[in-house]
């Protein structure tokens, strides 16, 4: 007699892996935010973009870089000291792809200056496409892409660099940056004592002939891998920028050594580490004294990559949300069929949609700043408001796109619980909520008329949308409080509210109507989907959000 064959189940009403997707042509709203910015000649190339990371080869490689993080190696065999950082091959992969397509360095012309045209809008593609795969590996590529902005303070030295940044290899190995084919660079600002008030730094700065060295610590020093890295010390003449990087003129391994990588909540493809420097070679980057100055034109421009990094997390959320909504069946109806979950994803739809309208506004602000004074401006007045909005909405967002797929979206299986853990980050680095916050205030101290007429310029763009008058007249009036800090919240968050329903007006009218009836028109409640949204405009947020 055979033996019977027992089959505990068979697997059935399951969503099949989102992948092998073009991650240009399938979003809308990114199609017509491009477009609306100047970047619409690149189409062709984002969409050839989108296809290898929509791959499923990419999201392996996402998978795998974050299951095998990065190790110390401080010794060698032999007792020599190394201080080498170890990354999984799948790592190197996903670097060497971003580099490949500029997304360190496209902004820049060969020579280190801006490259103009839509540059930093078709960039800003790039990075929010790839943060939809693998955010970790975006660290180096951010600092590296906004390390020049404080090199041009140095002529000379930057002149040095970019024949080696402004290539579009990328090249792991262990060497002074001067024989590689591509270079990375991190940077080092905070300390134990101080954080985000580096005034209170100790590490110290002494001259050494036309260079310097440096002695103290570093509390995070980010991207501890790179080929040289950005640092903030104690000069003579008071607190000044510095280029240290990992290997000294004569070849030798700089005094930079690693004390151990932090043990981060996400993140974790990519390495961060705590350092001490012991009379390690650097040479000053702009004016001694003037550190702050110098290194602030290179955050300006990671503020910018924290948003959209922040914003391609919560697209990528929206997409597996809705992917699994449509061919998850349940009480005899696909879940996308269900009222109440209509309700959310058109609501978490409308979000990503009034996301990237702005988050691509900001960018060609970015592109414009050198020849436009109005540009300028809202760069300025606008970067810090859209940074704290945007990153703060992540990770509410991106838990409730893990809702929408149940348990299946909180096993470590699934992308969704890594973009969870990974969401907090962008608000905290380069300054908290707060931090920005009170650079808002600062803009407005600064710059009174130019900030003034910002909020004029968005005054005419949102005529018409509900909420918008009622939303110019309180920002004008708490920022003129005497205690405006105590509101500097309520008042940004307002100002980026009124910036998003302007970005998203230009690029869908009808959107950001939608958009200012649920958010400008008092408060939006405090869930995703607890909106009274027409049929008709949940079918079209859904048909836009993913096809």
């Amino acid at each position: 007699m055979s033996q019977a064959t027992f089959a505990t189940h068979e697997v059935f009403n399951q969503s099949p892996p989102f992948w092998d997707v073009d991650l240009y042509a399938t979003d809308r709203p990114l199609v017509d935010a491009v477009a609306a910015n100047g970047g619409a000649s690149a189409a062709g190339e984002l969409s050839e973009f989108g296809k290898h990371w929509g791959s499923a080869a990419m999201a392996e490689r996402g998978r795998v870089a974050n299951e095998n993080t990065p190790k110390l190696r401080t010794f060698d065999s032999r007792g020599n000291r190394r201080d080498e950082v170890e990354f999984h091959p799948a790592y190197h992969e996903l670097m060497a792809r971003s580099a490949h397509a500029g997304v360190h360095n496209s902004t820049w012309t060969a020579d280190g200056k801006p490259a103009g045209g839509a540059s930093e809008v078709i960039r800003a593609a790039k990075f929010y496409m790839a943060a939809q795969v693998e955010t970790g590996h975006l660290c180096p590529i951010t600092m590296t892409r906004a390390s020049v902005a404080a090199l041009a303070e140095q002529p000379e030295l930057l002149a040095r660099v970019m024949p080696v940044l402004g290539t579009r290899s990328y090249d792991p190995a262990f060497a002074p940056w001067w024989t590689k084919r591509g270079m990375t660079l991190g940077m080092g600002m905070t300390e134990k004592q101080g954080g985000t008030d580096v005034r209170t730094n100790m590490t110290r700065a002494e001259r050494d002939g036309s260079a310097y060295r440096i002695t103290g610590h570093k509390w995070f020093m980010s991207a501890p891998m790179c080929d040289a890295f950005l640092v903030l010390a104690q000069a003579e003449e008071g607190l000044s920028c510095f280029l240290m990087p990992r290997f000294a003129p004569d070849g030798s391994v700089n005094a930079i050594h690693f004390q151990r990588l932090k043990d981060k909540l996400g993140n974790r493809s990519n390495a961060s580490s705590e350092v001490e420097f012991h009379g390690a070679y650097a040479e000053r980057v702009g004016a001694a004294g003037k550190g702050i100055r110098t290194i602030i034109q290179m955050v300006q421009l990671t503020r910018q990559d924290c948003a959209i990094a922040s914003a391609g997390l919560m697209r990528s959320g929206l997409a597996h949300a809705l992917h699994h909504a449509r061919h998850r069946s349940v009480f005899q109806k696909h879940l996308a069929d269900q009222p109440l979950m209509q309700a959310v994803l058109s609501d978490m739809a409308l979000h990503v949609e009034a996301t990237i309208a702005l988050v691509m506004r900001l960018c060609r602000s970015f592109d414009r700043a050198a020849v436009d004074a109005k540009e300028a401006a809202y760069m300025r007045l606008l970067t810090p408001a859209i940074k704290y909005w945007v990153c703060k909405s992540a990770p509410g967002f991106l838990y409730e796109a893990m809702e929408c797929l149940g348990g299946n979206g909180y096993v470590e299986e699934g992308i969704l619980a890594r973009h969870y853990r990974e969401a907090p980050v962008n608000a905290i680095w380069e300054g908290s909520g707060n931090v920005m916050c009170l650079d808002v205030l600062r803009a407005l101290s600064r710059e009174p008329e130019a900030a003034s007429g910002i909020v004029h310029e968005l005054t005419g763009e949102t005529l018409g949308l509900s909420g918008a008058g009622g939303a110019t007249a309180f920002i004008g009036k708490a920022f003129h409080r005497p205690d405006s800090e105590r509101v500097a919240r309520l008042a940004v968050e307002k100002l980026a509210l009124l910036a998003a329903g302007a970005a998203l007006s230009a690029v869908s009218p009808h959107q950001a109507h939608l958009f200012a009836a649920t958010r400008l028109v008092g408060n939006h409640a405090g869930m995703y989907g607890a909106v009274d949204l027409a049929t008709e405009d949940i079918k079209g947020l859904l048909q836009r959000a993913l096809p």
